[in-house]
């Protein structure tokens, strides 16, 4: 049977390779129609941290599919929501007290982009409406979130002069950028709404890392000069650096944070926004319009809930983030033979993140087909061959991904 193909995303219709279908899931394995198998090696962007069709959170949606599938948090809520939302309160430092729901990991951007900048609005304090993130920085699709991007090597450059004119500087990742990155804070605090970063890996735009000690930074500027800080955990939340959040590591307090992908274990879409009680407190009144005015259709759909409920029951009942540390150790000893390639630049490893970065941007199209032919899903992008797979992965499988990896890099511009 011949069906009308969809418009895929991040993909350039003419000219890509037609699309291959996928039939079933299980653990870390795609089969296809075909009846192909893959190993999965990007855990579906990131978000099936428990691998395929955990039974758990299978049960757990649907039990909850014959309760309840939807129903509007408009003058409602529901148990799952209730839980989930004591659960991550429980889960987050300080006073990250207070949580708003969305589908998708963008929107979750877009409201805390919102929150900020209506955070000094309902304070009575004008002008501040920009925000300052950084280069190489990646934070969703939607118009306020590419704002936020990086304008010139992101995705997103065609809409530039349309987009919000946000502030955009290099992660100080040494002294010298450190004492720059204060001074454009200083000099345009006063019309900033906050500071937007990925903590630890920027993924999307370029899998790269910095340290804890860069992140504390940021924040104690941040802090110093009276600016909300964002952190975009949506890629790195829920294990993948090997803490259950990335910014623990730098011990550090965000004004809010952004939650998805693997929130819900890869099962349903999800997506938290939280914010501490000094910025929910901002829009408390008897002034109507100060409040919060949004509301996503789906927004606490029970069951997003549910599977999230059942994903975080799995990280309180398995070792998922020792696996992470375990698969860190694994990609640190595999993909070191990579640095030895000529056109290779950089290999670096984070948590359950191996990244193989290239001199120049090779044929993606043919390196994907590669991979596949190699029995392993695997998306390289730009410059870069990356491996982010499910934390439940065993070594011989993470040891096959590997292997093709070294395949792929060694000959990749052949």
């Amino acid at each position: 049977m011949s069906w009308k193909q969809p418009w895929l995303p991040y993909r350039q219709m003419q000219k890509a390779p037609g699309s291959i279908i996928a039939d079933r899931t299980e653990g870390v394995r795609i089969h296809l129609k075909d009846g192909r198998t893959l190993i999965d090696g990007i855990g579906s962007w990131w978000t099936a941290c428990h691998g395929y069709n955990h039974p758990h959170i299978k049960a757990a949606v649907i039990e909850q599919l014959n309760q309840m599938p939807h129903i509007m948090l408009g003058g409602l809520v529901h148990e799952p929501v209730l839980r989930l939302t004591d659960r991550l309160v429980k889960l987050l430092p300080g006073q990250l007290n207070h949580v708003f729901y969305s589908e998708s990991g963008s929107v979750s951007i877009e409201i805390a982009m919102k929150m900020a900048l209506q955070y000094w609005t309902n304070k009575g304090i004008k002008g501040r409406t920009r925000f300052l993130s950084f280069r190489d920085g990646y934070h969703g699709d939607t118009f306020g979130a590419m704002s936020v991007c990086d304008p010139e090597d992101g995705m997103h450059h065609l809409f530039q002069g349309v987009l919000a004119d946000q502030i955009m500087v290099d992660l100080p990742r040494d002294k010298e950028k450190l004492i720059a990155f204060e001074s454009v804070v200083a000099n345009h605090a006063n019309e900033l709404a906050g500071v937007m970063v990925e903590p630890l890996v920027q993924a999307a735009a370029g899998m790269r890392f910095h340290e804890p000690e860069t992140l504390a930074a940021i924040a104690d500027i941040a802090k110093r000069y009276g600016l909300l800080l964002i952190l975009d955990e949506i890629a790195t939340g829920f294990g993948r650096t090997g803490a259950l959040f990335a910014f623990e590591e730098a011990t550090i307090e965000p004004d809010i944070i952004a939650l998805s992908k693997a929130l819900t274990g890869g099962t349903m879409p999800l997506a938290a926004t939280v914010a501490t009680e000094k910025i929910y407190e901002a829009f408390l009144s008897d002034d109507y319009d100060k409040a919060l005015m949004h509301g996503p259709t789906f927004s606490g759909n029970p069951l997003g809930c549910a599977a999230a409920n059942a994903s975080l029951d799995l990280f309180e009942r398995e070792p998922r983030l020792s696996q992470a540390m375990a698969i860190e150790a694994q990609l640190k000893a595999g993909l070191t033979i990579c640095e030895d390639f000529p056109a290779v630049v950089d290999v670096r490893v984070k948590g359950a993140v191996g990244v193989v970065q290239f001199e120049r941007c090779p044929n993606i199209n043919v390196l994907r087909e590669r991979f596949i032919s190699q029995g392993v899903w695997v998306r390289p992008f730009r410059d870069v061959i990356y491996l982010m797979p499910a934390l439940v992965i065993n070594s011989n499988d993470l040891n096959q991904l590997i292997d093709s990896v070294i395949l792929v890099a060694r000959d990749a511009f052949n």
